[in-house]
């Protein structure tokens, strides 16, 4: 079999776009689409179709197609190692070829803000120093395990386990839910009195009653979770103020505009230093576990499992 003649030196086939040559050398060296389209600024159907026009030029197939990633056929080291050169030169010499350091890919992590913002950053901060590179994104549990499922994320912290098998999960931590408000708020709870005389704070939705309540969403779901698991009963109140991060509660809750439900864990600093105190203190606590999820089978980028036990080994402390 005559080898291919990419650069079209012998007139056979017609040579290719540079940038059909570019995209094979980025699938060539990550072995996957997914990587080389991170590392190519495109989308992943972008680089598919580039592959298979060179495919259709070279009249040969490059790669073989596997369950994760690809591998190169003989015709791909062939035609890898007559153009790689020739391509790293033409880079570096117009200023965008590869640094004197290598880089990995980053790691596409995902999850809620708050948890991400004062748990898992910082517990992945050593390994950024050692040169694993980050790129993060939050929000709402589902959304972001629909996005790991179609390929956009690495990791996902979510607050529920996915449904189904397309997704491994593992549990990661349990948030402890607390009933909390600032110290003047909790006073005038104790004191308060009803039509039959004083409330006493064991009659905690009692003694709440006309007190603001700051939530997370208005259907309320965290502080009505509370309420029918301590309390047994149902929820009957309306937010005073509705805001979608447990960040900006902490902030109103603690600045005194009134109670709220918060994990323990985002407001343990505020309650060890008195500028929030418990309201109720039940035996039985809600908890919420949440999971590191990825897609099955080993990754790509090594960075990835590196990131994922570091968490996991954080996680046995939050």
């Amino acid at each position: 079999m005559r080898p291919i003649d990419p650069l079209g030196t012998t007139g056979t086939p017609a040579q290719p776009d540079l940038n059909l040559l570019r995209t094979f050398l980025a699938v060539y060296r990550s072995g996957s689409f997914t990587a080389a389209a991170r590392s190519l600024s495109l989308s992943q159907p972008t680089v598919t179709t580039q592959i298979r026009s060179l495919e259709r030029q070279t009249r040969r197939e490059l790669f073989e197609r596997l369950p994760r990633g690809v591998a190169p056929t003989a015709v791909a080291h062939e035609l890898a190692a007559r153009v790689a050169a020739p391509l790293d030169a033409l880079a570096a010499a117009t200023g965008h070829g590869p640094r004197e350091e290598t880089y990995a890919e980053p790691v596409h992590l995902a999850g809620p803000a708050e948890l991400l913002s004062t748990r898992a950053l910082p517990a992945l901060a050593p390994l950024v120093t050692e040169g694993v590179r980050l790129r993060v994104s939050m929000g709402l549990t589902e959304p972001l395990l629909d996005e790991l499922r179609a390929g956009r994320h690495d990791l996902v912290i979510a607050t529920t386990r996915p449904r189904g098998r397309t997704l491994s999960a593992v549990p990661l931590t349990d948030e402890e839910f607390v009933l909390v408000a600032a110290p003047a708020w909790a006073d005038r709870a104790a004191g308060r009195t009803t039509a039959d005389g004083p409330a006493a704070l064991h009659d905690v939705p009692a003694a709440l009653h006309d007190i603001p309540l700051i939530t997370y969403a208005e259907d309320l779901p965290i502080v009505r979770r509370y309420w029918r698991h301590v309390f047994g009963r149902r929820l009957n109140c309306r937010a005073a103020v509705s805001v979608p991060d447990l960040r900006a509660v902490l902030a109103l809750v603690t600045a005194g505009a009134g109670f709220s439900v918060l994990p323990r864990y985002l407001c343990a600093g505020e309650l060890a230093s008195g500028a929030l105190v418990l309201l109720d203190a039940p035996e039985d606590a809600p908890i919420n576990t949440g999971f590191l999820v990825q897609r099955p089978g080993t990754s790509d980028n090594p960075h990835v499992t590196l990131v994922r036990d570091r968490l996991l080994e954080a996680g046995r402390t939050w």
